[in-house]
Parts: structure tokens; C-alpha cells; sequence
């Protein structure tokens, strides 16, 4: 199994799950928002390293077809890519040259070599302002920044690929807000520079004392207490949803889409009120203005895999919390370099 990006947050949680299943992981990631340190964890949780892991960049396209003439490549898992809604405003190109130029060069790479499974990591940022909750897979797509047309785009790559190529089969998992930390506080999410993008590592290292406070972008939006509401999915569902994926690769050709999340919305607001129980922690926070980019809600309607795999995402807001707070208590640091 081939997983890109596999030592960034989400991936490295699902290489622990798919060497747990019995898979075999090579690894490509350039470390450019991750740590090796992470893939020595892996190691560590799952009791045997990934087969191989290569420190490449996808839109090398050599090194790529390197790593496919080294393996014996079955299918591939593709998280490699940029994820900062705001970062995104401010550099389009880079999102647009990193996330749509790195999936087509791994579909090139998969083609050449003879490798027709692909679960690809999508986002439910694709529906942007969505007008209604919550989301099935028929709702619009409505980008509101670059990061989330970057996704739609791949996604439309992706859909006309399976039109060329009738014996690609494919599978786009739009996941909703993945936070947490491996129960072992071992694995978690350890994001690049001072201050976090993301809401969950942000509050970690508040209650840690790190932070001197939570900024909350805009208390004006037409949610239950004016601040943003996000469908808050546990990494380790992320994980398992992607390795299950990989089960139902083989029942047809073609690109097909699900929503992974919990169906349940939860405000900025109750976030840090179930950070502070989690933490036993008081977290100082301050309202600013709205962030570019951003929408009032987005919560999955999680039906379709349900019905599609019967499976069902089965940890709560209090254990995607209680986890990240313990990856946060074990490793204040991060990995060490």
C-alpha cells in the first residue's frame, strides 16, 4: 500500500491502522508540514515499520516513478497535500501547483505502472457555504477559498481519469474536521510554526500555557451561538473509514464519493467548553472577525457509507478531546527532531 503524505497527521494514524490490518506501507512524504518523528511512532504503536518510506516530493516525477519501479504497488492512499483555509487565500498558486499538480502526477505514475486503486482524501470544504445541514454527497459543491477548489478540481480530474481509463477504480473520501490523537498519546497532530491553523492543537497549546488565548474567528454567524459549527471526526474514524475503503475498491470501476464524518455539529464555542472538561483546564479565548474563506456550518449527512460499507464512525467529542489533550501532556514538544 502506498501511502502519500503518510507522516503527516491523518496519514500517519492510518498507517498505524492499515500495518495493524496486516498491510504492507511504503511511505512518500517531504516533511514539508510533518515529521519523521512521526513514522518512528508508527513503528512504535503498530510493533514494524513501514516497509519503505521516501522523502520525495510528488511533483518530482522521477523520484516518483522511482518509488513505483521499487515496489510492488497494489493500491494507493493519497493524503500528500496543503490544508490551510487561510494560507490557501493568501498563496493560491502553491495550493493549486501542490494538490492538483501532485494528484495528477500520481495518476500518471500509477497509470505507467499498471495500478488501478486509488482512495483519495478529499474535504467536505468543497460544499463551502452550504445552504443547508447536513451535507449528502448530491448537495453542490460551492468552494469558498483555493485549498477547497484545489480538492473539487482533483476530484473533477479524478472523475474524468475513470472516463479514459475504465479500469481505474476510485474512491473520494470528503471527510469533515478530523482532530484527536491516537489513544496511546503516542501519535498526534503537531502542525509547523508557533501557532497552530487548526482549531484542536490550537486549544492544546492554550491549556498548556503555551498560547495565551484562543482567537475565535467571528460570534455573528447563524449557528446556536453565533460562532462556526463543524462536524468534529475523530483521526483513528478517519483512519479505519480509509482502510475500510480499501475493502470495497475491488466491488466496480470508477470514482465514487462519501462524506465521513459523525453527523453531529458542534460551535467553536462548545468545542472549548469540551476542551476545558477534557483538560480541567480554563481556556482563555477572544472573538475577532470572521477569517477569509471560512462558512457558518458544515456537518456530513453520514447515511451513504453507512448503507454503502455498514460502517459507522464510533468515537465521541469527549474522546477526540481527552486524546488530543494526552498527545498535548506527553509531547509538548512535538517529535523530537
Amino acid at each position: 500500500m502506498l501511502v502519500t503524505g503518510g507522516a503527516g497527521f491523518i496519514g500517519s494514524h492510518t498507517c498505524v491502522e492499515l500495518l495493524g490490518h496486516g498491510y504492507d506501507v511504503v511511505v512518500v512524504d517531504d516533511y514539508s508540514n510533518s515529521s519523521p518523528g512521526a513514522l518512528e511512532r508508527v513503528a512504535k504503536i503498530a510493533g514494524r515499520p513501514p516497509a519503505a518510506v521516501h522523502e520525495i516530493d510528488l511533483l518530482d516525477r522521477r523520484a516518483l516513478s522511482r518509488v513505483f519501479d521499487e515496489h510492488d504497488i497494489d493500491a494507493v492512499i493519497h493524503f500528500a497535500a496543503k490544508k490551510a483555509v487561510g494560507e490557501s487565500v493568501e498563496l493560491p498558486v502553491e495550493y493549486y501547483d501542490t494538490n492538483v499538480g501532485g494528484t495528477t502526477a500520481l495518476l500518471r505514475a500509477m497509470h505507467d505502472h499498471g495500478v488501478h486503486r486509488l482512495v483519495f482524501s478529499s474535504s467536505c470544504s468543497i460544499y463551502g457555504n452550504a445552504t443547508k445541514v447536513p451535507l449528502t454527497e448530491e448537495d453542490p459543491a460551492g468552494p469558498t477559498n483555493p485549498y477547497a477548489t484545489s480538492k473539487l478540481l482533483c476530484e473533477q480530474v479524478l472523475t474524468d481519469v475513470c472516463r479514459y481509463l475504465p479500469g481505474l477504480s476510485v474512491l473520494a473520501l470528503r471527510y469533515f474536521n478530523p482532530v484527536g490523537a491516537h489513544p496511546s498519546g503516542l501519535l498526534g497532530e503537531v502542525p509547523r510554526g508557533a501557532a497552530p491553523n487548526n482549531v484542536m492543537p490550537y486549544l492544546a497549546r492554550v491549556a498548556a500555557g503555551r498560547l495565551p488565548k484562543l482567537s475565535v474567528f467571528g460570534d455573528d454567524y447563524p449557528t446556536v451561538d453565533g460562532t462556526g459549527v463543524r462536524d468534529y471526526i475523530h483521526v483513528m474514524d478517519v483512519a479505519e473509514g480509509h482502510r475500510v475503503a480499501l475493502d470495497h475498491l475491488d466491488k466496480g470501476s470508477g470514482m465514487q464519493v462519501f462524506n465521513l464524518g459523525t453527523g453531529q455539529g458542534t460551535s467553536v464555542l462548545e468545542l472549548v467548553a469540551a476542551f476545558q472538561r477534557a483538560s480541567d483546564t480554563p481556556i482563555p479565548f477572544e472573538i475577532t472577525g470572521r477569517r477569509p474563506g471560512d462558512v457558518a456550518a458544515l456537518v456530513a449527512d453520514p447515511n451513504a457509507v453507512a448503507r454503502a460499507w455498514n460502517w459507522t464512525t464510533t468515537r465521541d467529542l469527549t474522546a477526540m478531546c481527552e486524546d488530543a489533550w494526552r498527545f498535548q501532556e506527553l509531547n509538548p514538544s512535538g517529535y523530537p527532531n
